[in-house]
């Protein structure tokens, strides 16, 4: 082939193909300037397609990358391009070999799996749209629907907290807690072991609301920030979390990843 001839590279897939086109793309990219044309054939799951592909194959002068795992239709696409006498790579089989001889199990030889949206993933999508929905305290209906509902001063990481703890598939409700607010009457008709109470030391939230302060071009010295004014916030969620009578986090010395473990850890013993 000469450097003005254009290499085309069909994609044969029993599903998506986007694995292959992926792993052909990352190798053309290893040659400068390289002519390839790359056209991706998916869901192939009869034998008329793949002699329909490696005769158009056979006439461009292409190569045919596939990620075929059921053995009829692969070991017929070998067959025919190999009639054909065109070049063909196998980019899932020789893993999928590897992988068989290291664990002595045989694949299930089902096309599509990783793709395929099972039970737990719409489970974490579902959570993931109730940490939005209820963050913040937007509705009091969410703290009775949630399975965990976390209450604290504000920048005590409640909203990445939900969201990293909606991750692992559990929906959760946040709630601020501010001495002018009286604390939506929800979170006194909920068990008290569905809610987690976060506790941050009075310098450790300074710090955090003063650097907030700056990010958002404001001065330090805003009641935000006060020292007193946030003993005064603390002593107010201290109260609150002692009539709800629910687990307290310090989160003071914590990072937010710490946290969601902890509170995973306990509702998962639940």
């Amino acid at each position: 082939m000469t450097q003005t001839e254009r290499l085309i590279v069909y994609i044969v897939s029993d599903s998506v193909g986007e694995t292959a086109e992926l792993v052909v793309k990352a190798a053309v990219s290893q040659f400068n300037g390289s002519n390839v044309d790359i056209r991706r054939i998916p869901y192939v799951e009869d034998k008329g397609t793949i002699q329909e592909v490696v005769q158009i194959a056979k006439k461009a002068k292409a190569l045919i990358a596939f990620t075929l795992v059921v053995p009829e239709i692969k070991n017929y696409l070998l067959e025919a391009a190999k009639e054909a006498k065109v070049e063909t790579v196998d980019i899932i089989g020789p893993v999928l070999g590897k992988i068989n001889q290291l664990t002595n199990e045989q694949p299930r030889y089902e096309p599509g799996l990783i793709y395929r949206l099972d039970e737990d993933y719409f489970r974490k999508v579902e959570a993931i749209e109730f940490a939005v929905k209820y963050d913040d305290g937007r509705d009091p209906r969410g703290i009775i629907l949630a399975d965990v509902v976390l209450i604290g001063v504000s920048r005590t990481s409640k909203t990445p907290l939900s969201q990293y703890l909606a991750h692992k598939r559990l929906k959760v409700a946040n709630v601020p807690l501010v001495p002018e607010v009286e604390p939506p009457e929800e979170l006194f008709k909920i068990s008290n072991k569905k809610c987690i109470g976060l506790r941050i030391s009075p310098e450790k939230l300074n710090s955090i609301r003063t650097e907030r302060l700056k990010a958002l071009g404001l001065k330090s010295e805003a009641n935000y920030a006060n020292i007193n004014r946030i003993k005064q916030e603390l002593a107010y969620a201290q109260e609150v979390m002692e009539r709800v009578n629910c687990p307290v986090i310090d989160v003071s010395n914590k990072a937010v990843e710490e946290t969601a473990n902890l509170i995973s850890n306990m509702f998962q013993k639940h």
